[in-house]
C-alpha cells in the first residue's frame, strides 16, 4: 500500500476492489452511477474491444456475470469512459461502443434490441439509433442508445436485419432510407445513394 503525500494509504483500485463495490452498490437495482462523484483513482488496464469482449491486463474477462457486473457501473463524462462506485473512479478504454446489440425484436410500432450484456432497450426518441460512415470506405457503423449517453454497437447480422425493416421517408427535408421505431424515423442512408 503506498502513502499520499499527505500520509494517508493509498489502495490501487483493481476489478476485485471494483467489483466488490459494484456488488454492494447493486444490491438495490441498478447502481445510480450517475449521482456518484467520488475522487479518480487512475487508469485500470481494462479495455472493452469492438466485439463487445472485455479484457482485464491483457486476457479476456471469462466470467458473464462478471463483465455484466462491470457493465452496470460504467459512465462516460466528456469522450472518457470510467468504472465508477461510491468510492472509486478509474478509467478504462473503450475501443468503439461499451455495449454490442446482439438482436433485437419488432413489438408493434417498436424495435426492442438486447445487448451482449442483457440489457433491453426500445428504440425511439429517448434511444435513437444513428449511423455513422467511414469517410474512405463509406462502410456503416450502426448504434442504438443504451442509457444516458452510453450506445451500443449493433452487430452485422441485426444490421442486416433491420434494414429489412427499413423504408423510404422525408426528413429534415431530404429523401432518406431508414427505420421507423417508438413513433421516431431514424435515417440510415440518403435515398439518392441508393439508387
Amino acid at each position: 500500500m503506498a502513502k499520499s503525500m499527505s500520509g494517508q494509504n493509498i489502495v490501487k483500485p483493481s476489478a476485485e476492489s471494483l467489483a466488490a463495490s459494484a456488488q454492494a452498490a447493486s444490491k438495490k437495482g441498478a447502481p445510480p452511477v450517475h449521482l456518484w462523484n467520488p475522487p479518480f483513482c487512475g487508469d485500470l488496464d481494462m479495455v472493452i474491444k469492438r466485439d463487445g469482449t472485455w479484457f482485464y491486463q491483457g486476457t479476456p474477462i471469462g466470467r458473464p456475470g462478471l463483465v455484466k457486473l462491470f457493465s452496470s457501473i460504467i459512465r462516460k463524462d466528456g469522450d472518457d469512459y470510467f468504472l465508477v462506485t461510491p468510492v472509486e473512479k478509474v478509467g478504462i478504454t473503450v475501443e468503439d461502443a461499451p455495449f454490442v446489440a446482439i438482436d433485437f425484436d419488432r413489438a408493434d410500432d417498436a424495435l426492442v434490441f438486447r445487448t451482449n450484456v442483457e440489457d433491453e432497450v426500445t428504440a425511439g426518441p429517448e434511444n435513437p439509433i444513428r449511423v455513422e460512415r467511414d469517410a474512405t470506405t463509406g462502410e456503416p457503423s450502426p448504434y442504438i442508445r443504451i442509457r444516458a449517453n452510453l450506445e451500443a454497437l449493433i452487430d452485422r447480422k441485426s444490421f442486416y436485419r433491420l434494414v429489412e425493416e427499413g423504408e423510404h421517408a422525408e426528413h429534415d427535408g431530404v429523401e432518406w432510407f431508414g427505420v421507423r421505431s417508438g413513433g421516431a424515423f431514424f435515417p440510415i442512408i440518403p435515398s439518392e445513394e441508393l439508387s
